[in-house]
């Protein structure tokens, strides 16, 4: 059982302060491209309604060319805190967006400088901007000219092992004005492969005096408590561990309020979960709510028996009835006992490539 030093629970007493914006937890839900929908966002709010959220990375060159707001873009004007995440290599477009974005209620603008995939890189978005650093001072200042919500940075540790660049260039975010910044304690050719080099996030906050928050292998209660304890960091994100589990920022943000578990959720609330999930995306996006669904349905079914014969038929669902008539299956079994075992499968799901920063 993870346990909160003296020192810990002291640093985290007190709101989270971005600028002149405050937050009551220090336990963020990472923006995720194709996940953190507002139907996802509402879903990991239940557990953990004081955290802030981020929307899906938005492209500010699409902003400026269609002027219309996509749907990723779309908040609830009762969710609050609210990030709206932006990304480009223009800071005059990067600028336009973040006007648009504070219009549709954001509460902070973050710019993603840590994508790594290959489409965002190539155009000069996301991890590239670390080998640009002028660029991105520029577009931090352009945007932190053009709204008066605060501005932060998502990024990486550096492009590779032999170009860690983050030192330099996380102050010299700060120094552009830049309110807060989140390291993924990875590089850009690392992906999502290898530990997170946690040690990195650590030099971060002791040259910077913005919040720095840690980003990186945060799967659980007890990593988030270690990587608080080892880094210093003032909060940390959570990003593909609550891919099928929106349970875990709640988990966390209880544990560093009270000191205490909360008990995990049964196979039956995961599934539960997961039907909610499955309706709330049909209610919002219709047939293309359900074919989206179909990857967070084969999330949420993994330990517990027959979760990969469930799996392979969710990922194959073709309307919203037949995704109720199997998950309401497989509730059923699980509740009467019929199911042999709540072990889980061997075969449980590798996460597949989720655009985070």
């Amino acid at each position: 059982m993870p346990v909160l030093s003296p020192e810990l629970k002291q640093r985290l007493s007190t709101p989270l302060k971005i600028g002149k914006f405050e937050v009551r937890s220090r336990v963020l839900q990472s923006p995720l491209s194709g996940v953190t929908d507002l139907v996802f966002r509402r879903l990991v709010r239940r557990y953990a309604p004081e955290s802030m959220m981020y929307t899906e990375m938005v492209n500010a060159t699409g902003l400026h060319y269609v002027k219309e707001l996509p749907k990723i873009m779309e908040v609830d004007p009762n969710e609050r805190p609210i990030s709206i995440q932006l990304f480009d290599c223009r800071p005059n477009f990067l600028a336009e967006a973040a006007v648009m974005a504070v219009r549709e209620g954001a509460d902070t603008i973050d710019i993603n400088m840590g994508c790594p995939v290959n489409k965002i890189t190539k155009n000069g978005g996301g991890s590239s901007l670390l080998r640009e650093p002028e660029t991105a001072e520029a577009i931090v200042r352009a945007v932190v000219r053009a709204v008066e919500v605060p501005v932060t940075v998502k990024t990486r540790i550096g492009w590779s092992e032999k170009e860690i660049t983050i030192l330099e260039f996380a102050k010299r975010m700060e120094e552009a004005g830049a309110q807060m910044i989140t390291v993924h304690g990875r590089t850009r050719a690392q992906g999502y492969n290898g530990p997170a080099k946690w040690e990195w996030i650590r030099k971060v906050k002791e040259i910077l005096s913005i919040p720095v928050i840690g980003n990186g292998d945060i799967f659980s209660v007890d990593a988030a408590v270690r990587c608080l304890e080892e880094t210093g960091a003032d909060g940390v994100m959570c990003s593909r561990g609550t891919l099928g589990y929106p349970f875990l920022v709640g988990e966390v943000d209880h544990f560093l309020k009270t000191g205490c578990e909360l008990p995990p959720p049964t196979p039956v609330e995961r599934l539960q979960c997961a039907r909610d999930h499955l309706q709330m995306l049909w209610e919002y996006k219709g047939e293309r709510g359900v074919r989206q669904a179909r990857k967070h349905m084969t999330w949420y079914a993994k330990g517990f028996a027959n979760a990969g014969e469930l799996r392979d038929k969710l990922s194959r669902m073709e309307t919203v009835e037949e995704g109720y008539r199997l998950i309401d299956g497989a509730i059923e079994q699980l509740a009467s006992g019929d199911s042999p075992g709540a072990g889980g499968d061997a075969d449980t799901p590798s996460w597949e490539l989720v655009e985070v920063g």
